[in-house]
């Protein structure tokens, strides 16, 4: 019973914070509002005993991305007036998005109590999550975690060949330059007269 006050207390909080980052007027507050959602998802992961997953959603993002995306916000000169501009054009859209994911969540709550879902089976107390994880990430999706790694390498590859920009007067070194030169070339000894007080 107060787990199950706990989980609805966490899930209260996560669908508020997640309808402030929407409707947040400042950029920032809504990187804030994020921040909080992400972390009230990781303790409703410690509640559902999957630790793992709790602490990489910490590490990743909340301790990387939202620190990268609340940087960008504050960096950048925001025109919130052109921002609000396209928000009746797409709010159509936005709804029929939003009408989805709840008919999903809804359907998944459904199933519990109409016993379409069936109940999760007792662990033992050796039970751990991450090998569990790992086992099926490398042995039953072996070849789609291997392609997606690919697909992340040759983005990489792409972004850097996109973004790379020879500049004309910049300066570069040339290797073999360097190993050609000689210290008579570099190097002029000159004799000058000791000084006399």
């Amino acid at each position: 019973m107060y787990e199950a006050a706990v989980f609805y207390a966490f899930g209260a909080v996560l669908v508020l914070s997640g309808l402030a980052v929407i409707t947040a007027r400042n950029p920032v507050h809504g990187v804030l509002f994020l921040v909080l959602a992400f972390f009230t998802a990781a303790a409703i992961w410690l509640l559902l005993r999957a630790e793992f997953l709790a602490i990489a959603l910490v590490v990743v993002y909340v301790g990387a991305v939202m620190v990268l995306f609340l940087f960008v916000v504050m960096m950048l000169d925001i025109n919130l007036e052109k921002v609000r501009e396209g928000f009746w054009r797409n709010l159509p859209l936005a709804l029929v998005v939003g009408g989805i994911m709840v008919a999903e969540m809804i359907a998944i709550l459904a199933g519990k109590y109409f016993g379409i879902v069936s109940r999760p089976r007792d662990l033992p107390a050796t039970y751990s999550n991450t090998k569990e994880l790992g086992r099926v990430l490398y042995t039953d999706y072996a070849y789609a975690f291997e392609i997606a790694a690919v697909i992340l390498l040759v983005a990489i590859i792409a972004a850097i060949a996109l973004t790379l920009r020879r500049r004309k007067d910049s300066r570069y070194q040339d290797p073999s330059e360097q190993v050609k030169a000689r210290r008579a070339d570099r190097v002029r000894l000159v004799s000058m007269p000791a000084e006399k007080e």
